[in-house]
């Protein structure tokens, strides 16, 4: 769904409802730092905060990021130190603080539960961010765009207060092979004795029984369910099996060979739902027919009005829909990452070829570089996105570059925190799923905007069908899609 469209208002109004409420993990640290910018000016940020286990740490967030009566609208947010395997410990802080403040804002005054989503191929920060979101109770940890074996024993290690480490790709010269890690203690985070806690249950994102089936067998720890997420879905999708084709549109071309094998998945006995235009009380019930626990939504509430799009993106998007024309772009290189990715066709966006060709190559976030060994073997890290002549000198080649975009600012953009360069502002880039074409089911008559209330009544109006004792184990029927 994107950076912080899913943030603690809108998981909390979804898990008010008795479903699974999922917080985006992607970036929090940036996130934190440019809200605390802003002025924090309901005190909600400060109040999650003050119940931060260790005190020393959120004040030293505080004195670096807040500014009483928020930072005057042109002057750029303050820099964030970019991740790396060497991350600095106020990074690393940062980090821990920015999950925590999330999930424990998306908790608060309920007993709903709560979920965080991360990207496997976002791995430096990752064992910071689970252990943040951990520290704040995080019921569930969704993790998708890669094969994140690792991370149930990951979350074993934590909830008892153990060191861990992460194995982190690394590409190197052809022929070559390197290999990294990343490590976290949480006895040095505390400089004492670290707190048992609760271990959450781990939802793997995958798009074929195969990836299912390696996962259940041959993870680290316990999964303990999966989202089945078809091509239909926001954000990145899985590529195609086999040679790239594409469409005359320029959209990758899915074949028979993508559709994942629902039998097989079912037959591992662990409960699944099913993602991507499932958002409606048939798709519903289609889902559970075939055995699902559910369904995981995210396009319809990206636009609710507990998302954290921002206002005029919305109205803009909501119109569309209505007149028929909200169209979307399965672009197969705006990513980085090297996955398709959905981008909404809307002016003043990064889908204008005009805007993006106005911008300047930046890479000043980081999050999608690639961990890399350069020609001396020295270790770097590049980003398809980044200046050509900088990926390059790192090994990368130029054909590399063609049509990559800058995802981390443009998201941020998305949700009013994008940065700016004196006059010049980052340009905004919203990723949906194609169920944006269908948004005025949600809309009662006479209304211009709905709630994410509303979108759960709708797709619970139709009374849903028995569940299995497997489905029963996790039973929320409809779980926030949260992430890019």
């Amino acid at each position: 769904m994107g950076v912080a469209v899913s943030g603690w208002p809108l998981a909390k109004a979804v898990s008010q409802q008795n479903q699974l409420g999922v917080v985006s993990g992607t970036l929090m640290p940036v996130v934190l730092a440019r809200r605390l910018q802003d002025g924090d000016s309901d005190g909600h940020l400060r109040r999650a905060l003050s119940h931060f286990p260790v005190p020393g740490v959120a004040e030293r967030v505080l004195r670096a990021y807040f500014v009483p009566g928020g930072k005057r609208a042109h002057r750029p947010y303050k820099f964030v130190e970019m991740p790396t395997l060497a991350a600095s410990s106020a990074l690393t802080e940062l980090t821990v603080v920015a999950n925590f403040v999330e999930v424990f804002l998306a908790k608060e005054g309920h007993s709903g539960v709560v979920g965080i989503n991360l990207l496997e191929k976002i791995q430096l920060p990752t064992l910071a961010s689970l252990y943040g979101a951990m520290l704040a109770g995080v019921d569930y940890v969704l993790m998708g765009a890669g094969i994140p074996r690792a991370i149930p024993g990951v979350l074993d290690q934590l909830s008892r207060g153990e060191a861990t480490a992460l194995s982190i790709d690394v590409e190197g010269p052809p022929g070559t092979t390197s290999s990294a890690s990343t490590t976290f203690d949480p006895q040095a985070f505390f400089q004492a004795a670290a707190p048992a806690l609760r271990r959450p249950h781990f939802i793997a994102i995958v798009s074929s029984a195969t990836l299912a089936i390696t996962l259940a067998r041959k993870s680290t720890g316990q999964v303990n369910g999966f989202v089945v997420e078809g091509e239909l879905a926001g954000g990145h999708n899985a590529p195609p099996r086999g040679p790239l084709q594409l469409s005359a549109a320029g959209e990758p071309i899915y074949g028979p060979r993508d559709v994942p094998d629902i039998g097989k998945i079912r037959e591992l006995g662990l409960p699944f739902w099913l993602a991507g235009a499932h958002a409606t009380p048939a798709t519903l019930a289609a889902a559970r027919q075939l055995g699902a626990a559910g369904v995981q939504v995210g396009t319809a509430f990206a636009f609710c009005d507990e998302s954290g799009i921002t206002a005029d993106f919305k109205a803009r998007t909501l119109a569309l829909s209505q007149a028929g024309l909200a169209g979307v772009h399965t672009d197969p290189l705006a990513s980085p990452t090297g996955f398709p990715f959905k981008v909404l066709q809307l002016a003043d966006t990064i889908a204008d070829p005009g805007v993006y060709a106005d911008r300047s190559r930046v890479c000043d976030l980081g999050y999608l570089r690639q961990a890399c060994v350069k020609a001396d073997g020295t270790l770097d890290y590049r980003c398809a996105g980044e200046p050509v002549a900088n990926f390059i000198r790192k090994g990368g080649t130029s054909e590399a570059t063609v049509g990559r975009k800058c995802l981390c600012n443009g998201l941020l953009a998305t949700v009013g925190l994008g940065q700016t360069h004196g006059k010049y502002a980052e340009p905004a880039i919203v990723t949906v799923g194609n169920d944006v074409a269908h948004l005025a089911r949600y809309l009662a008559p006479d209304k211009t905007a709905y709630t994410a209330a509303d979108v759960v009544r709708l797709i619970l109006s139709i009374a849903p069908t028995p569940v299995s004792a497997a489905q029963d184990s996790l039973s929320h029927l409809i779980l926030t899609s949260s992430t890019s």
